[in-house]
């Protein structure tokens, strides 16, 4: 097949393109130019043209052509924009999960021919085409699957897509990069939200938000314990950052319009909570599930809960786990499963 693979610099992607070429495919390359080193350019040189020189570096070795695609308008319209909205509305966003559907499978699917059959990437899941409709499955390395990241795209958009690495545990990947001798064999994984790179995430939205002065007050006894910089540094559950003595602290609630943090000694299972409603549902296969005993992330990571999905509407389902979790907070995605198979998901609200 003629596959267009998308490059990152990172050994993920990197196995995945030596994958297909040693399987006999007419391999292209594309590294997206989604940089946003013009506007932190105070931070100093900017961390992508490392990535770009091991994605070149990768090519070579190879023999495989590769193309720099700029994104950078369609990424600022359709997710940072958005990261920006939810961070000032207090509410925890995704930018990956949206990176991956208006970008790498959305707006690139725009910008190449057709002649491409396939757009591959180093994601950890595979795709299953079954009667004609286009499942997504998990990866067998709990820690690494990222059928969570995937879990809004289409049926058009999944019966393009390829996942070279989905049947694979990162060690074994790891044992090819040793084997293909890459030129980034060695690198780490990165971390973090997609588009930032190296740029710390408080630097980003002190960037596009600025600072105000807050209280931070403990909920329990309306006493306040300190400043903060602004409400939208501060995600619901969080536990380090906050900088004050005689802790551990917990992050329990914010109040956007007036600015405040409220705080909490209490643990986690007396924060905890097990009951929350979604909307906003994308449903791979276009229809909602038929059974409401399911698993469900609320999180990217190895962890599932069990949970019962009721709808309320077509718009809204009440979510009930069978154990509870401290991290609940609105603008999170919740990603539903039936054994293997990721079924979609929904928005907390």
């Amino acid at each position: 097949m003629k596959i267009a693979v998308l490059l990152s610099g990172g050994v993920d992607s990197s196995v995945a393109l030596r994958l297909l070429q040693e399987e006999g495919h007419d391999i292209t390359a594309f590294y997206l130019k989604i940089w946003l080193q013009d506007e932190f350019s105070f931070l100093g040189d900017c961390p992508w043209e490392e990535d770009l020189e091991y994605a070149r570096g990768v090519c070579k070795q190879a023999g495989v052509p590769l193309e720099v695609l700029p994104l950078q308008d369609e990424y600022w319209e359709h997710v940072v924009s958005y990261t920006i909205s939810e961070i000032k509305e207090g509410r925890t966003p995704n930018p990956d999960i949206f990176c991956n559907k208006l970008i790498k499978f959305g707006q690139f699917y725009d910008k190449i021919d057709d002649s491409f059959e396939k757009v591959a990437s180093g994601h950890y899941a595979t795709v299953e085409n079954v009667n004609g409709i286009y499942k997504l499955k998990r990866s067998p390395d709990p820690v690494k699957d990222q059928t969570y990241f995937l879990a809004y795209l289409t049926q058009q958009q999944l019966s393009r897509a390829l996942f070279p690495l989905g049947k694979y545990e990162k060690k074994e990947v790891r044992n090819f990069a040793e084997k293909f001798n890459l030129p980034n064999k060695n690198r780490k994984d990165s971390q973090g939200i997609c588009f930032l790179g190296q740029i710390k995430f408080n630097e980003f939205v002190k960037h596009h938000l600025g600072e105000i002065k807050g209280d931070i007050i403990e909920v329990e006894t309306d006493e306040k314990k300190g400043e903060h910089n602004g409400y939208y540094f501060y995600t619901i559950g969080q536990r380090s950052g906050l900088g004050l003595s005689h802790g551990p602290w917990y992050v329990v609630d914010k109040d956007v319009k007036k600015n405040i943090v409220y705080i909490s000694k209490e643990n986690k299972s007396e924060r905890s909570r097990s009951i929350f409603e979604v909307g906003k549902f994308n449903w791979i296969n276009n229809v909602r599930p038929d059974k409401d005993e399911l698993l469900v992330k609320i999180r990217h990571g190895a962890r599932f809960y069990e949970c019962n999905l009721n709808f309320l509407n077509d718009e809204k389902a009440k979510v009930e786990l069978a154990t509870p979790d401290q991290g609940i907070a609105p603008g999170q995605f919740a990603v539903f499963y039936d054994d293997q198979a990721c079924l979609g998901g929904g928005v907390i609200l």
